[in-house]
Order: structure tokens, then sequence, then C-alpha cells
């Protein structure tokens, strides 16, 4: 069925193609359940019971417009957003590009979202069935760096009750200074706030929602093992890696490739990969991974589970496979995981 829709929807600019993905979505659920749903088992990460280990990964699904087919597809975990405290439009048009030839995306969105108020508004009316909801959190483009933490604080407050989980995006490379938060002073002052944001919204709610830090593809090995560090010293239960990466090796040549913001897809695969391996063999099991990053095909998505992730998200790879990848690639992992 994917098959067929796929050159239409390529034949359309990308940004209007995912537009019109989404409204058919959210219009007709039912649809994806054409597809089947994944034969594996339940998995706990994080303190949580996850039905598969593969997820969707933020930034397909902003709004949260969806989630009740992404919930009949299948997936273990949902990951909605990046949402920021006020509406933003993003980045100006065209932000976004198909890099077919190396199965690839380019996009400088800007966390382009309707805001907390309307993306909760979504949750609350949302069906998530089975599937676990992850909340991706990011400050508005107009907030200053050194008050970040003023729009983080906002969003775990007011999406705490609502989410299976919360994921801190300070990896995007299409907000200004955001990757700056990564490391140094900016990244104790914004873990540490939080963490003590995180222990009274328990102490209120009588739960502990766990918390992701996703983080880039493009941080050195000590910037990424000084991160990690920090992570599990603030009491956080997962790292994300990776978001996209700003370097272009992979598709230089291509007509745009000079285009600015973040690669995804198949040339991202390996780095992702990698750093999931570094941080594994740096963490131990001190914290939870979720890879991200190029899975295209199931095999994919076993490469990095065997590199030291717990859980998968896809993203580019749902678009130029479809939604057969998400039984595939569950139920290959869940074989993966029997095997050894």
């Amino acid at each position: 069925m994917y098959t067929l829709a796929r050159p239409a929807l390529f034949a359309l600019d990308a940004e209007s193609a995912h537009r019109i993905t989404l409204g058919v979505l959210s219009r007709a659920p039912g649809l994806t359940s054409a597809f089947g749903r994944a034969g594996a088992d339940p998995v706990e990460v994080m303190g949580l019971r996850f039905r598969n280990r593969l997820g969707l990964a933020a930034g397909l699904d902003k709004n949260a417009e969806c989630i009740d087919a992404w919930s009949r597809l299948g997936f273990g975990l949902i990951e909605v957003g990046t949402v920021t405290p006020r509406p933003q439009p993003g980045n100006p048009k065209p932000r976004m590009f198909r890099l077919p030839e190396h199965r690839a995306i380019i996009n400088r969105l800007g966390f382009n979202n309707a805001g907390l108020d309307a993306v909760l508004a979504n949750i609350r009316r949302a069906d998530r069935g089975e599937s676990r909801l992850g909340i991706n959190l990011g400050k508005n483009a107009v907030t200053p760096a050194d008050q970040a933490l003023d729009d983080y604080r906002m969003g775990m407050e007011q999406a705490y009750t609502l989410a299976d989980y919360l994921t801190i995006n300070i990896s995007s490379p299409n907000t200004k200074g955001l990757r700056d938060l990564q490391g140094g002073a900016a990244l104790d002052v914004l873990l540490r706030g939080l963490s003590i944001c995180r222990r009274e919204l328990a102490d209120r709610h009588g739960r502990q929602v766990p918390v992701a830090i996703k983080i880039a593809p493009d941080l050195e090995p000590d910037e990424a093992r000084a991160l990690a560090d920090a992570v599990i010293e603030s009491g956080f239960e997962a790292i994300i890696a990776t978001n996209t990466t700003i370097r272009r090796d992979a598709v230089a040549g291509h007509r745009y490739a000079q285009e600015m913001g973040g690669l995804s897809g198949e040339p991202v695969r390996e780095a992702s990969t990698r750093m999931i391996r570094l941080l594994r063999d740096h963490v131990g099991s001190a914290c939870a991974l979720i890879g991200v990053g190029g899975v295209m095909q199931a095999e994919h998505a076993v490469d990095k589970l065997n590199a030291g992730a717990d859980l998968v998200q896809v993203y580019t790879g749902f678009i130029y496979a479809g939604p057969g990848l998400v039984k595939a690639s569950a139920e290959a992992m869940q074989q993966s995981v029997s095997l050894k």
C-alpha cells in the first residue's frame, strides 16, 4: 500500500507531503491497522513497561495530532514534539529537503509547533492505547540561552502528568545556541534546575516521571562521556542518541548538501550507532539508552540494539520505508534478544 502511495507523496515538496500524511492519519487512524501489529514481547526500560522496543522519534508528530494512529500501528513508544512553551512558526520556508539518492532528509524546521497548551490539549483527547507516550520539550527561539531553564521547567511542569516520560531536547541544530547547552556550566545549570523541578513534581503528584536527554551525534567522545556523567549525576534515566547531524561528508556533491539544517537518515546511521556503543561502554547499566538515527530497515534497529540501545526510534526510515518498518523492526529486535 505504501509502495503505491510513496511516489505521489514524493512528488510533493517534503513539508507538504508531511502535512498531508498527518492530516490523513489524524482523520482516519484505523488505516494503520492494515499493516499489522508487531508480535514482540514487552520490555521494561526506565521503570516503564513497553509493549515492544520500537518507537516513533520526536519531530514526525510535533503537535501530537496522530497518537491514535501511531498506537494502532504498533509502536511501543510514541514521542511527540518538540514542543515549546509558546507557539512558534519555525524558520522560513523552504526548510525541508529530501535526498532520495542517500535516503536522507535535511531539515531546518526550527521547532515549529502549536505551543504547550495546544499540544497538551491534543494529548488529552488522544487514545494512546498500549503505547507509552514521551513528550519532547524545547525552548522558544526568542528565549535567551541563559534563560533556557525557564522554558524547559515550564514544559516539565505542564506536561508532567500527561507523559510516560519526558525528553529534554538540547541537540537540535536549528535553534541558535541550543547545542551549547550540551556541556560546561550551561549544562550543569540546566540539569541541576530540572532535577530540582522533577523532585518537586514527583512529591506533588506521587509519581516520578522518567527523563531522557537527547544529544547530538557530532559531540566529541570526551564531550559525550562528560554529558553522560552529568545526566547520571542528575538522576535522570536515559539518553537519546542521537539527533540529526550538521556534517555533510556523506552527501557531499548533492544539490542540497549545503542547505543549512540537520541531516537525518542513512548518512547518520553509523555515527549514531558509534555514539550508542561509546555511551554504553561508558555508562554500563547506570542509565538507559534510546537509539535513533538512520534506521532504514529492521537490521539497522538490531544493530543499535547490539550496540547497547534498550529502545530504538525511527523517523526518516519511516518516511522512506513506510509503516511496514514498525512491525519488521520490533519483531527483528525481539528475535535478536531471544537468540542471545
